[in-house]
């Protein structure tokens, strides 16, 4: 009986002792975000690791290995035409900040023809591809201080981001200089390399677009429409009005979030683009967390402005397209000047002075209503009475989370779309 005792103290012994390892194995488990637990000690097989042009991949024991470590190779000169593999690594891991500088951040039109893409797990396409000053958070390519939870310029020299950035089998980040100019370029990638991620975690991606001139009536793909699991991060928007609606409001546009297999109709929808980035009444120059507005000239119609969903996530479960209108409001003597112009342009609410919409109160609207043919204007508010589509030069990049290290949009446009007009309209 005493041999059998044993035996079974033992055996619970060891079913603890099983147990107690598992337990330990968990929670020394990495898993995404605990790298924001400064307090605890490094998790197993988690290891640091810097990318730089003094140790490209960040390997062990290999950082500054020229000229003795004393600043040997602290950047890479990118001729034209010529591209640079920044990282390329192989294993499970995240990249955790990016920050670069050079001879990029001396010119709005090179931080449009030198792009960035990155590529996961040894996929064909880059899931990110972007010219490099709209990708970190400037639209229209501008370079100015500010700080947001994502991206930052502290002194407008310079690129940072803070985006985790998953991957499973391998990371590849390539810059190339599609530019007529030597550029020389500065840059750290810190990373961490894992085990392996739960079966939950996304790759990013970024998408970069331009329209020189919306269509009235249409709204611009901020996001095609992609699909997928995943989750819509926000954007950066680059706007330059048409010189024909000068002295016009150019943001009354909502925008909108089909997220949940909505085809005529979105999920979701806000109330105008100022109040999407958390402003009202008009939009001046600020910064902040989660969003803000880096340029901001109403004289010449030029606006750069962000929104980023942190704290107020956007999931989608089967797809994700993200729109906006282009949208504007005046006076009624100015809207008709500038529809006697012949200038593109559709009226869409005329609102009395108590607020109320005119054309909505007197039941279906024509397809479009020109006031120049009407004799006699109805009891209209003077000031912004007039809403109405309008055609703008947008530009946008749009950031996401999605559960597959590839998507199906459009490449990166050419290097001459991404810059035309730039110096006449905005430069």
């Amino acid at each position: 009986m005493k041999t059998m005792k044993t035996i079974h103290l033992v055996t619970i012994i060891s079913l603890f002792s099983l147990l107690s390892c598992q337990n330990n194995r968990e929670a020394d488990s990495w898993k995404i975000g605990q790298e924001k637990e400064w307090y605890k000690a490094p998790p197993t097989g988690v290891h640091t690791r810097w990318a730089s042009p003094e140790n490209p991949n960040g390997e062990p024991g290999k950082g500054g290995t020229i000229n003795k470590g004393a600043k040997g190779n602290a950047f890479y000169t990118i001729a034209p035409g010529a591209k640079k593999v920044l990282l390329d690594y192989a294993g499970a891991g995240m990249i955790t900040r990016m920050w670069m500088s050079g001879t990029i951040g001396r010119s709005e039109e090179q931080r449009r023809m030198v792009r960035i893409d990155m590529f996961w797990d040894g996929a064909d396409k880059p899931a990110v591809s972007a010219p490099i000053g709209d990708f970190f958070g400037t639209g229209l390519g501008h370079l100015t201080p500010f700080d947001s939870e994502l991206f930052a310029s502290p002194e407008g020299r310079s690129f940072n981001f803070t985006i985790p950035m998953p991957f499973r089998e391998s990371a590849k980040v390539v810059v190339t200089n599609e530019s007529p100019y030597y550029v020389l370029f500065w840059y750290d990638i810190n990373f961490i390399t894992v085990d392996q991620h739960a079966d939950d975690v996304m790759y990013f991606h970024s998408y970069w677009s331009r329209d020189m001139h919306t269509k009235v009536g249409e709204d611009f793909e901020i996001l095609p429409k992609v699909e997928g699991t995943g989750r819509y991060l926000g954007t950066n928007i680059g706007v330059i009005g048409d010189e024909a609606y000068r002295a016009t409001w150019f943001g009354e546009g909502e925008v909108k979030g089909y997220i949940a297999g909505d085809t005529d109709l979105p999920s979701l929808v806000g109330t105008g683009t100022e109040d999407y980035i958390g402003s009202g009444w008009g939009q001046g120059r600020y910064f902040g967390r989660y969003f803000g507005s880096l340029v901001s000239d109403n004289q010449r119609d030029l606006y750069a402005f962000y929104r980023y969903h942190l704290d107020d996530p956007v999931y989608f479960h089967q797809s994700c397209r993200i729109t906006i209108q282009q949208m504007g409001n005046c006076g009624v003597n100015r809207f008709m000047e500038i529809e006697k112009s012949g200038a593109p342009i559709q009226l869409i609410a005329l609102l009395d002075t108590k607020g109320n919409n005119i054309l909505a109160a007197t039941g279906p609207k024509p397809e479009y209503l020109c006031l120049l043919d009407i004799d006699s204007l109805p009891d209209v508010a003077s000031k912004d009475g007039a809403y109405f589509y309008r055609s703008d030069d947008v530009s946008a990049t749009a950031y996401f989370y999605l559960d597959k290290p590839e998507n199906d949009l459009p490449p990166l446009p050419d290097v001459d779309i991404r810059i035309k007009g730039m110096k006449e309209k905005a430069w």
